[in-house]
């Protein structure tokens, strides 16, 4: 039987070289995907005990690290690519690359220690030092479209010094607070790169597919978001956020059927990223449920961070993995597997306890076995990828 290659591509120039730190999503969707992988397990532990006495435990613990450790993580290795092609100079690579990279690591493991102002240091560190690397090739071109998003890190930076505030102490405001700051950027900043990307893909991949965008439907959509983010920071609840939410669930589904998902499904590397997004608006009328009390609100958290944040972390990580190191933008089967495990993680642990709530238990299982499964296979499966240099032979 002849063997069955890992990643269909062509073979690797003799000159092949390691390349971690050649380019920011290198090394930090390996680190992501692996933590991703890794983070259930240890969530695990700290519920048996088994950690012993960490400065985060328990939910907290776990909702930070998604948040600030796994999706910030992500967000940074692409906008170290992305600005490095928006603005036509370096982002940062090399050993200020790793030095980065050693922060975020030192944040995941510092929280599992007693050491409670080094890991609160070290967190808020991390978004700001990427904010600044961000900045100086930003501000050198001028690039004035994308300067809000250096904004958004220095956003996140304080979202994780609220939470840090509060678990030691000196803040009036819940830990949950700074988390539900940080869950409301992260996702502003996926619907402003979902609607740059979704549709530019699912036109380049799909012939005839059409996507559209409408510029009234993009202002709604965006602002939705921030208005939802600031009824959050001043503290709207109840009947009238519930109105906001439903009215953003509202203009992200019309923005979602403009881009013709129906038409994808062909194409793996275009409908993961459909299906991912579709997950947006259900986060949003759970979220005005959950505020009228019809479902708990970790129903809508997870809509987001396991199905929206979750889906579309692994085709990006995937398409501009293989974009950026010269392989065909194809998903092969691994990569389609990849994109099931972490979809129907979602599905587990959103939709199973609405409709069977007597399966709850079960259902967490479930998704958290699939979750560690998909980012897992994608962490092996990528390492002689973003480990090595392009097929091409370019640097990047």
């Amino acid at each position: 039987m002849p063997s069955l290659r890992l990643i269909e591509e062509p073979p690797a120039p003799p000159a092949s070289r390691f390349a971690l730190w050649e380019l920011g999503f290198r090394p930090f969707y390996l680190l992501a995907s692996a933590f991703a992988a890794l983070s259930i397990p240890l969530w695990a532990l700290q519920f048996s005990g088994l950690l012993g006495h960490s400065y985060l435990a328990g939910p907290v613990w776990h909702a930070h690290e998604m948040l600030f450790g796994f999706a910030l993580a992500v967000i940074v290795g692409f906008l170290f690519t992305a600005g490095r092609n928006w603005t036509s100079r370096p982002t940062p690579t090399g050993p200020l690359l790793a030095a980065l990279a050693g922060l975020w690591l030192a944040g995941r493991a510092l929280v599992l220690t007693p050491f409670g102002w080094a890991a609160a240091a070290v967190n808020v560190a991390f978004p700001l030092a990427a904010a600044v690397a961000l900045a100086i090739p930003f501000f050198k071109a001028r690039n004035r479209r994308n300067y809000f998003f250096v904004g958004l890190l220095v956003l996140m930076s304080v979202a994780a010094g609220f939470v840090h505030l509060a678990q030691l102490g000196l803040s009036r405001l819940p830990a949950w607070a700074g988390l539900q700051i940080g869950l409301d950027l992260v996702l502003f900043i996926i619907s402003v790169m979902g609607g740059r990307v979704i549709p530019m893909f699912t036109n380049n991949g799909v012939p005839g597919a059409a996507a559209t965008r409408h510029p009234f439907v993009e202002k709604a959509a965006l602002g939705s978001v921030l208005v939802l983010a600031a009824a959050d920071v001043v503290g709207i609840r109840g009947l009238p956020l519930a109105l906001l939410a439903a009215a953003a669930c509202m203009a992200h589904a019309a923005r979602w059927s403009l881009w013709q998902p129906w038409k994808t499904g062909r194409v793996p590397l275009v409908w993961v990223l459909h299906l991912a997004y579709l997950w947006v608006p259900v986060h949003l009328v759970l979220r005005a449920l959950a505020e009228l009390g019809v479902v708990a609100p970790s129903a809508a958290t997870h809509a987001l961070n396991v199905g929206a944040v979750g889906g579309l972390i692994i085709g990006m990580m995937t398409r501009t993995a293989r974009g950026h190191t010269a392989r065909p933008l194809k998903a092969d089967q691994f990569d389609t597997a990849c994109y099931l495990l972490v979809l129907l993680s979602g599905v587990a642990r959103v939709v199973v306890p609405l409709v069977a709530p007597g399966h709850t238990i079960v259902a967490v299982q479930c998704s958290a076995a699939l979750w560690s499964a998909g980012f897992g296979l994608y962490a092996v499966r990528y390492w002689p990828v973003l480990t090595r240099s392009r097929l091409d032979g370019k640097p990047g």
